[in-house]
């Protein structure tokens, strides 16, 4: 049986981010995706949209429906195999943006590795 769900935190988060480039309220982007607020206030407490919902909000974003679905069991296996390092997974996606010129790249690598350096730290200092 089937135990795959939506990740919603990660759409939510998603539809934010596109909502705050664009300079959206959510009653705005409601309107824009075809689906109620209401929808939008039930995933920001963390419940599903209905399907109709997830597919218009999907396809408002650009993204593949999969990039917000996640198994339980794979969720399980992640947590307990070893996870690459975040640049190593950044820094293709980062390079292959047709919007982000080579400086534009170099500096954001090197943002995201302080950021990543500090919480590394942070971590280690609160595990002492």
């Amino acid at each position: 049986m089937a135990r795959t769900r939506v990740n919603v935190s990660a759409l939510y988060a998603a539809l934010d981010a596109a909502r705050t480039k664009k300079e959206l309220s959510w009653r705005q982007l409601a309107a824009a995706v075809g689906v109620s607020p209401s929808t939008m206030t039930r995933m920001a407490n963390g419940n599903r949209p209905d399907v109709d919902a997830f597919v218009a909000l999907v396809r408002w974003l650009g993204m593949p429906a999969e990039t917000f679905m996640v198994d339980p069991e794979d969720e399980q296996r992640e947590a307990r195999a070893e996870k690459p390092e975040l640049m190593a997974q950044l820094a293709p996606l980062l390079r292959s943006r047709s919007d982000l010129g080579a400086e534009d790249v170099k500096y954001l690598e090197e943002v995201i590795g302080a950021a990543v350096r500090r919480f590394a730290s942070d971590r280690e200092s609160r595990s002492r």
